[in-house]
C-alpha cells in the first residue's frame, strides 16, 4: 500500500495527538444522561460516547475508543463541534452525518473513512438512550425510511453506511447484509446504488465533501 494513501490533513492529525473531551475517569464517576455504544474489541474498533443533557441540548460530550487515528480524530472533532456555543440540539446532534464530520476534519483518506461513522453513530445511541431514560420516544429517530431489501428489511441508508463503514462491493455488502440472498428483486437497485456511494466516497484517495 502506499504511503499517500494514509495523508492525513494537519487538523486529523492534531485532533489525533491532541484529542479533547476523552473520558478521562471511570464511567461510574461521570454522571451522564445517555450512553452510546458501537463497534467491538474483537474487530478493533470500539466507540463509547457519554452526553449530558440540559435543555434539550448536549451540554457535555465525553467518550473512549479502541481505534485508529482517524477514529479518535473523528470523534474529537465531533465532541467539539456539539458542544461549541452552549451546546448543540438533541435534534440537530441526532442528525449529524459523517460526511459532516469529515468535513470539519478537512478530509479523510477514503480507506479510513468508515472510522467516521462510529462516531456518529454512538452519538445517535447515546442520544436514544437518553430519551429510554426519560420513558419518551425519540421523536428525532426517522421511522420512515426507504427500504430496498423487504426480506430483511434493509434500508437505503443501512446501505449506505456499510459502504462507509468498507462494503466497496456487492459480495461484502451481501455477506455483511444477506441482501437480495432470498427472493433477489432488489439485487439490481443495490447493486446501482452501491456504485452511487462507492463512487461518491472512494473516487479519490482523499475524500473531502466539499468537492462533492
Amino acid at each position: 500500500m502506499s504511503d499517500d494513501l494514509w495523508v492525513y490533513s494537519d487538523k486529523v492529525k492534531n485532533h489525533f495527538t491532541n484529542p479533547k473531551n476523552i473520558l478521562e475517569v471511570d464511567e461510574k464517576e461521570y454522571d451522564y444522561d445517555g450512553k452510546g455504544q458501537v463497534g467491538s474489541p474483537a474487530c478493533g474498533d470500539m466507540m463509547v460516547v457519554y452526553i449530558k443533557v440540559e435543555n434539550q441540548k448536549i451540554k457535555d460530550f465525553k467518550w473512549k475508543t479502541f481505534g485508529c487515528a482517524s477514529a479518535i480524530a473523528s470523534t474529537s472533532v465531533l465532541s467539539e463541534m456539539v458542544t461549541r456555543n452552549g451546546g448543540m440540539s438533541l435534534e440537530k446532534a441526532y442528525e449529524i452525518t459523517p460526511e459532516q464530520i469529515i468535513e470539519n476534519l478537512e478530509g479523510l483518506p477514503a480507506n479510513k473513512i468508515h472510522c467516521s461513522v462510529l462516531g456518529d453513530k454512538a452519538l445517535r445511541a447515546a442520544i436514544d438512550d437518553y430519551f429510554k431514560k426519560q420513558e419518551k420516544k425519540n421523536p428525532y429517530k426517522d421511522e420512515d425510511v426507504e427500504i430496498v431489501c423487504e426480506c430483511f428489511n434493509i434500508s437505503k441508508e443501512d446501505i449506505r453506511m456499510e459502504v462507509l463503514e468498507g462494503a466497496t462491493n456487492f459480495s461484502i455488502l451481501q455477506a455483511r447484509t444477506k441482501i437480495g440472498t432470498q427472493c433477489g428483486k432488489c439485487i439490481d437497485k443495490t447493486k446501482k446504488l452501491l456504485k452511487e456511494y462507492v463512487d461518491k466516497y472512494y473516487k479519490e484517495k482523499i475524500y473531502n465533501p466539499e468537492k462533492d
